[in-house]
């Protein structure tokens, strides 16, 4: 059997050793928690049903499609280590497990993980024996709880409203990597092109006296700049100069390829990486968003990573870079990647086309009306900032979307502001949205979502505040306005499902009648804001359709519901705030 989703998963730290355990596992649902008793973790007790990961139990894919609510599911398969790996350390890693993780090898624990979106991994080079090893997972989720964070994942039986299929246990690639003792554990990376360098701090494991880093940079296959330093510590900052300036920018992914040597006093390779980096500058200034120096107005669709056979999880690496695509045909520069943290793979292929993208966390579902809340989301949210900080794609953070006081309780303003300062303290070159909707505490950009359908009120929620009045705002007596840049981050939304009914389904507002009907509502709810000179940005309600929400340009299998050429010259005029760059209405 070819194994599913085979691609590195982790692009911008590659080992050349490393074994990819998708494919084929045991698996068993374990409705009332009791695994652990009834000898589960034992490798000798085999599991009753299989299962093809990285598919949750949910999808179509995993050959399970089990869409009831599981308590806990438990995975296990055999493995083999390569002879040569005889050296150094063997660590096992998860892309991302829905919700708490903890791992056995040949039936001893070796680490547990709470959250479901961020990667992690355990050493288990003590645990492995000669021959066949056998991995053991048990994953346990409770959506409903109100005690962990689930996105746009159900929590009733059904999909219903703007919740989906629901998704349980391993989603992401797991596999195996050889690492050395004395090893680069991580990278951080801060571009500098005004000064023609890149700077970057390195992590490394096992440090000792006498190692030395080397980098090499080469774009697009030349020598492009080397540094050669001795790290005095395990933490080292290395700055490289360029001798090439190629700038990343909105639709011209250009990004070097770099490649890290460790060595000791000798000059022996201790360890390698390959990896790579964007060189742009970010920047707010007054109301626009300067990248490399241009405003650039953003031109965003609403993304929630989606699929109709994988549910989280793209089929292949191509689906991830074919919803870019499809993106960019219709005249969009990026995306908010909604309710849910999107793979590395995906970030690695935004990268690589200049699409601009808001990283985004799940926080529906999680009450943060306490410090509960605070705990349970902070060392989850942290590991994606860490995750995904050397991502050029990624242009801002908004850890919390719509913080409705409901059921799941009240907005904790300090619980907002908390994260916000926290997201800034790790990352000082991003702006950050505390709440992205509603209700703003401290935040970088004033952003609102409105799905008013006429383009003519629309035009009339922001029209005084071109001369000074004030700004449209839905929750007064809850945030107040402080002069921040003006984000319209969710509009439009317009129900379009023309082959089915008008009750199989939803959309925002009234069901437009006929094609010209949508697209006049489109050109003239879009043209209000490319058309205010105040205005940052958008971002419309949504690329594809989503289950039973029917407002995507395309269906939920990706066929186009409009021509493209339609989208893209709406799209491609110049936005007001460019003219005005352009004309040196404002300073560069």
């Amino acid at each position: 059997m070819a194994i599913p989703r085979p691609e590195y998963p982790r692009p911008q730290l590659k080992r050349e050793q490393w074994l990819n355990l998708n494919g084929e596992w045991g698996f068993e649902i374990d409705h009332g928690r009791s695994g652990r008793e009834r000898g589960l973790t034992n490798p000798e007790h085999a599991l009753s049903g299989l299962i093809l990961v990285p598919f949750c139990p949910e999808s179509s894919l995993s050959g399970v499609e089990y869409k009831d609510f599981m308590a806990g599911v438990w995975y296990q398969r055999a493995f083999e280590v390569p002879a040569a790996w005889a050296e150094g350390r063997v660590l096992i890693h998860f892309g991302a497990v829905d919700y708490e993780a903890e791992v056995w090898i040949n039936g001893e624990s070796v680490g547990k993980h709470s959250g479901g979106y961020t990667p992690f991994a355990f050493d288990i080079t003590r645990q492995l024996r000669a021959g066949v090893n056998v991995v053991t997972v048990c994953a346990e989720d409770d959506p409903r709880s109100g005690r962990q964070p689930r996105g746009k994942q159900s929590c009733l039986y059904r999909s219903h409203g703007c919740d989906y299929t629901r998704t349980t246990g391993i989603w992401q690639t797991v596999w195996l990597e050889c690492v050395p003792d004395i090893s680069i554990r991580s990278l951080r990376y801060y571009p500098d092109p005004e000064n023609g360098c890149l700077h970057f701090e390195a992590q490394v494991d096992g440090w000792r006296n006498g190692v030395r880093l080397k980098a090499e940079a080469l774009y697009e296959g030349s020598f492009a700049g080397a540094a050669d330093i001795g790290v005095s510590s395990p933490s080292v900052r290395v700055t490289l100069p360029l001798s090439t300036i190629q700038l990343w920018e909105p639709g011209c992914g250009r990004l070097y390829d770099l490649k890290l040597t460790l060595s000791d006093e000798s000059g022996k390779e201790l360890d390698s990486v390959s990896s790579y980096f964007g060189l742009r500058t970010l920047r707010l200034d007054s109301h626009a968003m300067r990248i490399n120096g241009r405003a650039v107005f953003q031109r965003l669709v609403l993304d929630q990573g989606f699929y109709p056979q994988g549910v989280y999880t793209a089929p292949t690496d191509e689906d991830l870079r074919r919803d870019i695509e499809l993106s960019l045909e219709l005249g969009f520069n990026g995306a908010r990647l909604h309710e849910k943290l999107f793979e590395p793979r995906y970030l690695y292929w935004a990268d690589r086309l200049g699409y601009l993208v808001w990283g985004e966390y799940g926080n529906w579902g999680l009450n943060i009306s306490g410090g509960k809340g605070l705990s349970t989301m902070l060392s989850e949210w942290l590991e994606a900032v860490e995750r995904d900080f050397n991502h050029p794609s990624v242009i801002g953070w908004c850890p919390f979307n719509e913080t409705w006081d409901t059921e799941w309780g009240k907005q904790d303003d300090s619980t907002l502001r908390s994260i916000y300062r926290m997201t800034k303290a790790l990352d000082p070159t991003r702006p950050v949205i505390d709440t992205s909707g509603n209700y703003h505490v401290e935040t970088d950009i004033f952003d609102v979502h409105d799905y008013e359908q006429d383009p003519e009120v629309f035009r009339a929620h922001y029209e005084p505040m071109k001369t000074g009045g004030p700004v449209f705002n839905a929750f007064p007596e809850r945030q107040k306005y402080r002069g921040e840049p003006y984000f319209v981050s969710e509009y439009g939304g317009i129900w379009w499902n023309p082959n089915k009914g008008n009750d199989d389904g939803w959309g925002y507002g009234n069901r437009p009648t006929s094609e010209e009907e949508f697209l006049a509502r489109y050109e003239g709810l879009t043209s209000v804001l490319m058309d205010h000179p105040l205005m940052l940005g958008f971002c419309y309600t949504q690329l594809y359709d989503v289950e039973q929400e029917v407002n995507g340009l395309y269906t939920y299998d990706r066929r186009p519901k409009f021509p493209s050429e339609v989208f893209r010259a709406i799209h491609s005029r110049p936005a007001t705030i460019e003219r005005k760059d352009a004309a040196g209405g404002q300073s560069r």
